[in-house]
């Protein structure tokens, strides 16, 4: 057996500078298919009635699913360190907001 296959297979990930700087947003919408989730992240501003969709990021739902309990792993993990996160808004977005999922 060789040595290189007993070492775990290293993934190199580039992040490019425009990328670290990273998107603000304060609303995301999910969507899905039978084949996917679409999660569309928006800056919502006040008092101004529209906004941009600033990033969609579309995954399989096994993908989904692996995002779903990593985030909540994550939070988990802040709350313990800095306390519960408190959710002082009501969401002003109907839940039906935006096109349903269809493949």
């Amino acid at each position: 057996m060789k040595e290189n296959q007993n070492k775990e297979e290293q993934l190199n990930i580039e992040l490019d500078q425009e990328i670290a700087e990273g998107t603000y947003s304060n609303l995301a919408i999910i969507n899905h298919s039978i084949s996917e989730f679409i999660v569309d992240f928006i800056n919502i501003m006040p008092g101004v009635p529209k906004a941009k969709v600033k990033s969609r990021i579309i995954l399989t739902p096994q993908h989904a699913k692996r995002l779903a309990k990593a985030l909540a792993d994550n939070v988990r993990k802040f709350e313990q360190a800095n306390g519960e996160i408190k959710d002082y808004e009501q969401s002003t977005i109907p839940m039906n907001f935006g096109p349903t999922g269809q493949a």
